[in-house]
């Protein structure tokens, strides 16, 4: 099911930052400096197993349910 790891991330996002611009962008940062670049997955990415479980592992971490 192609797109995953793209609604993983997006729902960090949305629930981290609750639509606060700033708190977005700092998440978004936060993802990268974590080796996660948003912006590199679209809806139509493949999953990368390892990639899903390392994206949980950040949400566990930031404290967002996923």
């Amino acid at each position: 099911m192609p797109g995953q790891t793209k609604r993983l991330i997006d729902s960090i996002l949305e629930r981290r930052s609750k639509g606060n611009p700033t708190l977005f962008f700092a998440t978004k940062t936060k993802l990268i400096l974590k080796g996660v670049n948003p912006d590199k997955y679209t809806a139509e990415s493949p999953d990368d197993p390892a990639m899903i479980a390392k994206v949980r592992a950040i949400a566990a971490e930031l404290g967002v349910p996923v």
